[in-house]
């Protein structure tokens, strides 16, 4: 029996000591579950114990389902968005404001900062994605080049009577520069020729005038292909992410021939445009009655098709380079997490459009690690007055629960 108290004694003091240890430590600056980029913190007291390190991690496994230890309490905490590759502006950050509240004797003591960065890289290049600020892939293959296309198309058996609605919209998004050259409109099959008043107009997404506009009547209906009406309009070139809204408009007491979106062909020239619902667009205010519908088309061309080919076929190369770019970039903020201590990595993939989930997930550990008053946000291009943020906290007498500090900025209906 001694024997055994011999052996087990340095085992359970070992065990005991680690945890005293852990709990005195302050948390981890580290999101649930968080990337790789995340995983930079190492756990040091594991290697004192050596032999008793699976023991240990099981009881802090088990300790893991108890309320999360909170060992300090802080007056404001800062969080600080900051993208992956922003080491530049984070480094300006640690050379000013952030090193003389280190250095203040008083305001360190009552205020944390950390910066918060996606732990994950976006793995499509730039050059690759839809837009610069998501990392969604431009998925476009086969492009249609050299040639004139037609956005949307009725099917052969589609009929092509009358609706009741004299306003229909669709909006899109371009993926690659194109030329629009002609607006359309469907037109009645029982009709004689042309025999309607159509307004047709393209907008940029919230603006209210109209980039392009086309009237059809009886004396000046253009030219007919297929099913539609034709009139040509002024040509520039829609750039890529330009978002835009086309508006049908009947100037005559009867409706439109109009189709929902399920019922007409999109022909998106080998995916350099995609058309976009209502919620997702930003359809001018003054027809927000309108329905969601095609009443007719568009005439494009797509641009620098040259390029698009060369662009297309130098993609599986960067897209290499791209990911051995992420694996520095990771072990780069892996070493500067661990060298400075002030990185909250976020278990979202790092782009502008995730600002939000970085956010949530941030307020997320603050809340479960962190004893705080206030929390402030700001960005990592932004100076912060730590003396003139606690000179109105006293003057606004922010002291209390429930407090939002900023500014609110409301859409108005009228």
């Amino acid at each position: 029996m001694r024997n055994w108290l011999v052996l087990l004694c340095p085992c359970v003091l070992g065990a005991a000591l680690h945890l005293w240890l852990r709990l005195r430590s302050p948390p981890p600056a580290r999101a649930s579950g968080a990337g790789r980029a995340g995983a930079g913190y190492s756990v040091k007291s594991f290697e004192v114990f050596g032999p008793w390190i699976t023991f240990v991690r099981v009881l802090k496994d088990q300790l893991a389902l108890l309320p999360q230890w909170k060992s300090r309490h802080y007056d404001v905490v800062v969080g600080v968005l900051s993208a992956r590759n922003n080491h530049e502006l984070r480094n300006v950050i640690r050379s000013t404001w952030l090193k003389h509240l280190v250095q203040h004797p008083a305001l360190s003591q009552r205020v944390l900062v950390k910066f918060i960065i996606g732990a994950h890289g976006c793995e499509v290049p730039v050059e690759d994605r839809e837009d610069p600020y998501s990392c969604k892939l431009l998925n476009i293959t086969n492009p249609v080049l050299n040639q004139e296309i037609e956005a949307f198309s009725l099917l052969e058996d589609t009929s092509s009577g009358l609706s009741e609605d004299r306003v229909v919209s669709v909006s899109f998004r371009v993926l690659y520069p194109i030329v629009i050259t002609s607006l359309g409109v469907f037109y009645d099959a029982s009709d004689v020729g042309f025999q309607r008043n159509i307004t047709v107009k393209l907008y940029q997404a919230e603006q209210e005038e109209a980039l392009f506009i086309a009237r059809f009547s009886p004396p000046s209906c253009g030219v007919q292909v297929n099913k539609l009406w034709y009139k040509p309009v002024e040509q520039f070139i829609l750039p890529e992410s330009f978002e835009g809204t086309i508006v049908w408009e009947s100037q005559d007491l009867q409706g439109l021939v109009s189709r929902n979106l399920h019922k007409v062909t999109v022909n998106d020239g080998g995916g350099v445009l995609r058309v976009i619902t209502a919620g997702e667009g930003a359809l001018p205010h003054e027809f927000m009655e309108g329905v969601e519908g095609v009443a007719g088309g568009f005439i494009y061309t797509i641009q620098e098709g040259d390029a698009l080919l060369k662009n297309l076929h130098s993609r599986p190369r960067r897209l290499l380079d791209h990911i051995s770019n992420l694996h520095e970039e990771d072990a780069l903020l892996e070493e500067e997490s661990s060298l400075y201590d002030d990185i909250v990595f976020v278990d979202v993939v790092d782009t502008y459009r995730n600002v939000p989930a970085k956010l949530l997930n941030f307020y997320k550990w603050t809340v479960e690690t962190t004893s705080f008053d206030l929390l402030l946000k700001t960005d990592d291009d932004c100076y912060i007055d730590l003396e003139a943020v606690f000179n109105r906290i006293a003057l606004k007498n922010l002291d209390g629960p429930n407090f939002w500090w900023g500014n609110l900025f409301l859409c108005s209906d009228n």
